[in-house]
């Protein structure tokens, strides 16, 4: 586990509301705690590597929570007749498969129930957004390759 993926699971931790999570694998080990008002958290790492003292070192790291990024989007009155697609988890967002395939969807495509929109890369695994509504694609709001938070707008829907 990188230090990117634990700052994301920090931030995941943060927008929550969990008071404390633990998470341990073969060879780290992590407890988030998050505070009250202030929303300060402080994360615990112990990793463990075979061969090594028992004594592992304790790394405490104080972080201010992640406020919200707003991006810009089309006025109020444009959005009202519009369906938004948010991601579902923090990750790095992908609109193609894989860098020589064609994106998932484009601008003006018409879309449908259950067709892919795009990848959000977690933790290594790769998850596939499917479409819950039917409709056009309006605008993308994110640009390929770059990284998502929980509920961020990611697509525009035209229902009609």
């Amino acid at each position: 586990m990188d230090i990117k993926e634990i700052q994301n699971l920090i931030k995941f931790v943060a927008k929550s509301g969990a008071s404390e999570v633990k998470l341990e694998m073969e060879d780290i080990k992590i407890t988030i705690k998050t505070g009250g008002e202030d929303r300060l958290e402080t994360t615990t790492i112990v990793q463990q590597h075979p061969g090594l003292v028992q004594n592992a070192p304790v790394v405490q790291v104080p972080v201010a929570a992640a406020e919200p990024v707003e991006k810009a989007a089309p006025s109020a009155a444009e959005n009202d007749n519009f369906i938004t697609i948010k991601s579902p988890i923090i990750g790095t967002f992908y609109r193609k498969a894989s860098p020589d395939k064609p994106a998932f969807v484009e601008i003006g495509q018409e879309i449908k129930e259950g067709d892919v929109l795009c990848v959000i890369e977690a933790m290594k695994l790769f998850n596939e957004i499917e479409s819950e509504v039917q409709g056009k694609i309006v605008k993308i709001l994110v640009d390929d390759s770059t990284p998502v938070e929980f509920d961020q707008p990611l697509f525009l829907i035209d229902p009609s």
